[in-house]
């Protein structure tokens, strides 16, 4: 196989190293871009290589709290494929970040990415022949109260709750709720003022406020606004297990007052690449003849 300028440029990409050096590897295995990596780490002892333009957007999520609720962390921990997810080896590294990340009340990934850690991912990605990411850590502490946990049963959501007040296993109902509902504040009063700014303009624009006098505009948009705290503010909301009492009211009952809440959900925010592997295999083709 010609190597190519594209396949330097790769091997460049996915090893940081130099120009002439990812050349004469890959003419020493005749364009074997994944033998060229294997030979350079055994010889100068190159971590593991980027495992280009891959997007890991799968994974799971995980949740520990203190056995007395005093605090917990939530990570995510991502893969390329839903495959890989379920692989006993990939669940149990998010079992050792999620253990390293509970011992060091850690509230970043920063600080479980040790040299030890970070040449255990590397070995998985050699492994597995994915990227494997650790994405997010979040640390929560009860300053008067307890943190309980909630990770859905196929591990792609999870959830911390704070509560002042309450027990384990109250904040634990609640952060089913929140699993399930989404809610995006605790409190109405908690919404950004440029998200509420945002949902009035999209209710001026709706049809049936055409041609309206401005104050029953006005009236109207209130209502609306104030449907929308409720439905989206969590202590407002009809809670999941029994919907004829409120997420607050509920909390109240327990003697307890809701504080905070962190949702994990796998993937959320990450733009994944669509893939066309008609494209692809052209390129490939196209590259070869270069």
């Amino acid at each position: 196989m010609a190597v190519t300028a594209t396949l330097v440029k790769e091997l460049r990409e996915r090893t940081s190293l130099g120009m002439m050096e990812c050349k004469k590897a890959l003419v020493e295995t005749d364009g074997d871009i994944e033998l060229a990596i294997e030979n350079l780490r055994k010889a100068s002892g190159l971590k593991a290589a980027k495992k280009a333009d891959r997007t890991a957007a799968e994974g799971v999520v995980a949740a520990k709290i203190a056995e007395d609720g005093s605090y917990g962390v939530v990570v995510e921990v991502n893969s390329e494929t839903d495959f890989v997810a379920r692989d006993d080896g990939f669940l149990a590294f998010v079992s050792s970040v999620t253990d390293k990340a509970f011992a060091a009340k850690a509230g970043s990934v920063g600080v479980i990415l040790d040299d030890e850690m970070e040449n255990t991912r590397q070995a998985l990605v050699q492994k597995i022949g994915e990227n494997i990411n650790i994405r997010r850590v979040q640390l929560v502490e009860a300053a008067n109260g307890v943190v309980g946990a909630y990770v859905h049963s196929n591990n792609r959501i999870a959830v911390l709750v704070e509560l002042s007040g309450g027990t384990v296993e109250l904040a634990k109902d609640v952060a089913m709720h929140v699993a399930a509902v989404n809610p995006q504040v605790v409190n109405p009063s908690d919404m950004s003022e440029d998200l509420v700014n945002k949902e009035k303009e999209i209710i001026k624009a709706q049809p049936d406020m055409a041609g309206k006098p401005e104050q029953i505009v006005e009236k109207m948009m209130t209502g609306r606004i104030n449907k929308f705290l409720k439905e989206n503010s969590l202590v407002e909301q009809p809670f999941v297990k029994d919907p004829d009492q409120t997420v607050g009211a509920l909390v109240k009952a327990g003697g307890a007052e809701a504080v905070s809440f962190v949702r994990y959900e796998v993937g959320e925010g990450i733009e994944k690449k669509e893939e066309d592997f008609a494209a692809e295999v052209a390129a490939q083709v196209a590259a070869s003849k270069s």
